[in-house]
């Protein structure tokens, strides 16, 4: 049996946990990512990190051990949330705003069990070039920026469209590797950085 969890359907973020060496389970969960009235980015964020991790956790066995890790990731531009587009005019809208200016990434990451709970957050600093109505609807048909923060998706075509990044790569991409290899230690796992060389190579 496990001792740690994901509670993202996320391909990124699975990707990226796999990189620190601990094995892991995936929970498929679902949260309402709602913004409440008055908000701040930085807790919104925080919250559905926490209620990702514990939705994943209570859907465990009673007494089951394990940790569950939970993050979340929003675009932040002149103090507003921007989230998933609801469709290909919001995206297009976001896009356009984001074009040209620097917007904040804000990512949050969770780890709980039955009685303790560490956290994290990491903001990062990204500059998009200018674009031209024609690239962001040929970015839309691309299919990438359906379900994303902002419309767009660093680790892919989005790329394309950022000319600088202040803050953590992996962090903008949904899970910043640095701040969870802390909380994973903090919770005593184990990660690949944590074993003896001869150890990784047998």
């Amino acid at each position: 049996m496990t001792d740690l969890y994901l509670a993202s359907r996320s391909p990124r973020r699975r990707e990226l946990l796999s990189r620190l060496g601990h094995p892991f389970e995936v929970l498929a969960i679902e949260v309402d990512e709602t913004p409440r009235p008055g908000e701040r980015p930085e807790d919104y964020v925080a919250r559905l990190a926490r209620d990702k991790a514990r939705v994943g956790r209570q859907g465990l066995p009673p007494g089951a051990p394990g940790w569950v890790l939970g993050s979340d990731t929003t675009v932040v531009l002149d103090g507003e949330i921007l989230g998933q587009p609801r469709d290909r005019d919001h995206a297009l809208a976001m896009l356009a705003r984001l074009s040209g200016r620097v917007h904040e990434v804000i990512t949050a990451v969770a780890l709980v069990d039955e009685t303790r709970l560490f956290e994290a957050q990491v903001r990062s600093r990204v500059a998009m070039r200018p674009t031209t109505a024609e690239e962001r609807a040929a970015y839309w048909a691309s299919g990438e920026p359906k379900g994303k923060a902002g419309a767009y998706a660093i680790q892919g075509l989005g790329a394309a469209l950022v000319t600088h990044l202040d803050g953590d790569w992996t962090a903008v991409m949904g899970l910043p590797l640095a701040a969870t290899l802390g909380l994973l230690r903090r919770a005593g796992l184990t990660t690949v950085l944590d074993l003896p060389a001869d150890a990784q190579a047998g």
